[in-house]
């Protein structure tokens, strides 16, 4: 909330940056979350706004994953479709705006979306996948990261969809914490066959904050639990991963690179 403040009350680059990065660091990524809101709520009142791509540029660049998310979130209170926003975005991670939408259908429409399991009418089987995603990251925060609660909520959800809300477990659950060891080997234990889902929401949260500069003991602890590994070494996966993405596929880019991230990781656990 100070983050989508902030924005409002002075959008200017240079100062907006300053009060983000007062935060402290274990928390920054949330305030530039918050502004990642707020500047796509002013682009959207003003015309030929471009805020965001100016922050994206700039000062935002090493926080571009919350911003994105923090992007989903205004598209949810705007009721905009964030797949009919993807030209303007990165495109590698503009679909993370579709994260941030699920997550606040899921945290602020309960009934709708996790009680009667409802999914979106426009949003095509990629932006579902990443939708989900940001349904399981409000599961962890809405279970209280309680991980029988939590578990509880996913296995209530068609299987078919299993896969991509424990993705957003594990990276809710490595970037937010609320657990400790052991609950992590719960989360872990429970989320069975989509253990290598977890383990690549777990990377993804590494990559974001070793990209910010932010890490945390929790995020390297829940790397080592669901990957194997350290939390540099799981965000080197996702980097390397990256890398040499076709750029004319069948499939988006960001579904080549979440498939190779989860079959290196897998990989890496084998040997």
């Amino acid at each position: 909330m100070e983050g989508y403040h902030a924005t409002l009350e002075d959008p200017r680059l240079p100062v907006l940056a300053a009060r983000l990065d007062a935060v402290e660091p274990a928390l920054r990524g949330f305030a530039y979350e918050g502004a990642g809101m707020g500047l796509a709520a002013l682009d959207a009142v003003t015309p030929g706004g471009r805020r965001l791509d100016a922050f994206v540029a700039g000062p935002g660049a090493p926080h571009i994953y919350p911003v994105y998310v923090g992007v989903g979130l205004a598209y949810a209170r705007l009721r905009r479709t964030p797949e009919s926003m993807l030209a303007r975005l990165d495109p590698l991670l503009g679909w993370i705006t579709a994260d941030g939408y699920g997550f606040h259908e899921a945290f602020f429409k309960r009934r709708r979306h996790v009680e009667r399991h409802a999914l979106p009418a426009r949003l095509t089987d990629t932006g579902r996948r990443f939708f989900d995603q940001g349904v399981g990251r409000a599961l962890w925060f809405s279970g209280g990261a309680v991980a029988d609660r939590v578990a509880h909520l996913v296995t209530g959800f068609p299987p078919g969809r299993h896969a991509d809300l424990w993705s957003g477990v594990g990276l809710a659950s490595a970037y937010g914490g609320g657990t400790d060891e052991a609950g992590l080997r719960t989360v872990r234990d429970l989320a069975g066959a989509h253990r290598p889902r977890l383990a690549r929401g777990a990377a993804v949260a590494a990559w974001g904050r070793r990209a910010a500069g932010n890490p945390t003991p929790h995020t390297d602890l829940a790397c080592r639990v669901f990957c194997g590994q350290d939390a540099d070494e799981a965000a080197a996966v996702v980097e390397e991963a990256a890398r040499d993405l076709p750029l004319i596929s069948v499939e988006p880019a960001c579904e080549l690179w979440r498939r190779r991230i989860e079959e290196r990781l897998t990989a890496r656990a084998a040997t």
